[in-house]
């Protein structure tokens, strides 16, 4: 059994050096700046528009799942863990240097998001409860006409989003709570499936509703904080972001003789971190963007909205935790200080010992809207491969499950399990939008045409016949 348990877990290993250490970022990148330059450089081009249609993205949705709160979904489940102990991690690692990557990867990824998004509201199917269902799994059988990739790919996401990542934000609650306030991290786990277990049975739009209304709190409340920090600091600031620049080019190391080592450094912990906190091109957000109702109507609109979510994700709220860090002068070699520790140490050291505190909330909020949000990612998903009510009855006694042993054990293996089904399902996916990209393409120009028209766009499908035998008749 031993001997199992060693092969099995150094198969795991093996396979997350593989696809986290080159594939997965290659392709990742790779894909962005292929989608970056297609799109005409859309994140920038289209800045402003992104912000328009968040203006009037909580309308249209006529009892079904509005844009709003499709986005909240998607940022609820970003914004988690790895947006305080992920991006310390990055500069504890990587330097500086890795915030300017990370920003860079954002950058690049906004475009990806927009394609697999529109992709997803395009192919997405309707619900009996007066919502859409879609995602990966949805285009991959309708687009390519591979159901078999579909259900391995739905299948990877429901094991690692839809338990073993619960499992990891509970954990890391029940952690944050046992160090912040002493509580018995059995206790937190019992409370924590309480308060769940009304959300998710009450399905995807009380999913919707509930992150409607925390994601949007939680993430102001963060910043306001980060913001404080920043103006009792204000006068260093402007030197903050010259090292993070110099840092990454390599500046500031070139006179020691160590520039290409700092600069892959920071590359690599940047890249890796702000992929893994944005999830573009991860086909986890598209699940979400396919159940909004999106105004105005046509597939794009929830792309430029999903754009956003990388941007607030990356470029706001990790930034936000990387100038608590950087303007609190915690960051020396030697400290022992790495992750939550670190974000910690350094917010208490900006604001006083209420900063712990402060830090264990916002990991109870960030985690806590995750595992609503990846729990409804694994629902869409569980219907596609079943439609069945025994099985979404059967997997959310399994999350349920899931979240209170991860908040007394600490199981490495079966994370490091869900590393590698989420490095799986993005290469699926990453994929099947490379192979349908032109279709997403073809959507922007029609959205971008009618605009220039002075028309508010409305997606019709007769206009794409080979597209229109593919799409589901009740939908557009």
């Amino acid at each position: 059994m031993t001997e199992l348990k060693e092969l099995f877990v150094s198969f795991v290993d093996t396979g997350n050096g593989i696809l986290w250490g080159s594939v997965l970022v290659y392709l990742l990148i790779g894909l962005g700046l292929y989608f970056t330059v297609r799109t005409r450089f859309i994140q920038f081009r289209h800045f402003g528009h992104m912000f328009k249609l968040m203006a009037v993205s909580r309308t249209g949705a006529d009892g079904g799942i509005s844009s709003f709160q499709a986005f909240s979904t998607s940022l609820a489940a970003r914004v988690g863990t790895g947006n305080m102990a992920g991006v310390a991690v990055a500069i504890y690692l990587g330097g500086p240097g890795a915030v300017f990557w990370m920003w860079m990867t954002a950058l690049v990824g906004m475009a990806t998001s927009f394609v697999e998004s529109t992709l997803a509201q395009v192919y997405k199917v309707p619900n009996k409860d007066n919502t859409y269902r879609g995602g990966p799994a949805y285009y991959i059988e309708r687009g390519l006409g591979q159901r078999w990739l579909g259900i391995l790919f739905a299948i990877c996401l429901i094991v690692a989003f839809g338990l073993a990542f619960n499992g990891v934000q509970s954990n890391s609650i029940a952690a944050a709570m046992h160090t912040a306030f002493g509580m018995d991290q059995s206790y937190v786990g019992i409370a924590l499936v309480v308060i769940v277990t009304p959300i998710i049975y009450g399905g995807m739009r009380s999913v919707a509703r509930v992150a409607e209304l925390i994601v949007p709190f939680m993430a102001i409340g963060y910043l306001a904080v980060a913001l404080v920090v920043v103006a009792m600091n204000i006068t260093e600031l402007p030197s903050v972001i010259a090292t993070i620049v110099k840092s990454a080019l390599g500046l500031e190391q070139a006179a020691g003789g160590a520039m290409g080592y700092a600069v892959a450094q920071a590359m690599m912990q940047g890249i890796k971190r702000g992929l893994f906190s944005n999830e573009a091109g991860m086909g986890s957000a598209p699940n979400a963007a396919a159940t909004a109702s999106t105004k105005p109507n046509h597939p794009a609109a929830q792309g430029y909205v999903q754009m956003l979510g990388v941007f607030i994700d990356t470029i706001v709220i990790c930034t936000a935790t990387a100038a608590i860090i950087l303007l609190s002068g915690h960051l020396e070699s030697g400290s022992g200080l790495n992750g939550i520790a670190l974000t910690q140490a350094a917010l208490v050291s900006q604001v006083g010992d209420w900063g712990a505190a402060f830090v264990a909330i916002a990991i109870l909020l960030f985690a806590f809207t995750s595992i609503i949000a990846n729990y409804s990612y694994g629902e869409s998903n569980i219907e596609y491969i079943f439609e069945s009510k025994a099985a979404i009855r059967f997997y959310r006694v399994a999350v349920l499950a899931m979240v209170y042993i991860g908040a007394v054990l600490d199981l490495p293996v079966v994370w490091s399990f869900a590393d590698l089904s989420m490095g799986m399902m993005a290469i699926i996916n990453l994929i099947a939008i490379g192979l349908l990209s032109g279709v997403a393409f073809m959507v922007l120009r029609d959205y971008e045409e009618q605009r220039k028209a002075g028309k508010d766009p409305i997606f019709d499908r007769t206009k794409f016949p080979k597209l229109d035998k593919q799409l589901d008749k009740d939908v557009w």
